[in-house]
């Protein structure tokens, strides 16, 4: 079992970031290593269990999906930023499912 209090974020580089740019790419890493290393489909949830697994099922599907085909703008536009805020939210309101 490796240590539970380092994440490597594989999404960055050594160079210096602002913390909003590591809040993003730090959870949607957790995501990442939810899915691919805890291995989703063989956990101990039952995503079929009810409509609120079902659901929860989806959206990280979703999110796990958008986060790979993620590609991070040059500039500081408002409406990538305006759709990561999103984003994020959406990953927070589905935090109780990502647990193996």
């Amino acid at each position: 079992m490796q240590p539970s209090n380092l994440l490597k974020i594989e999404s960055l580089n050594d160079d210096w970031r602002d913390k909003d740019s590591i809040l993003l790419h730090a959870c949607f890493q957790l995501l990442k290593d939810f899915v691919e290393k805890e291995d989703l489909a063989l956990g101990n949830t039952d995503w079929n269990a009810d409509e609120k697994h079902r659901l929860a099922k989806a959206e990280i599907d979703e999110l796990y999906k958008w986060w790979i085909s993620y590609t991070e703008s040059d500039t500081a536009e408002e409406d990538s930023f305006e759709l990561e805020n999103n984003m994020l939210i959406r990953l927070i309101k589905i935090r109780w499912a990502l647990w193996t």
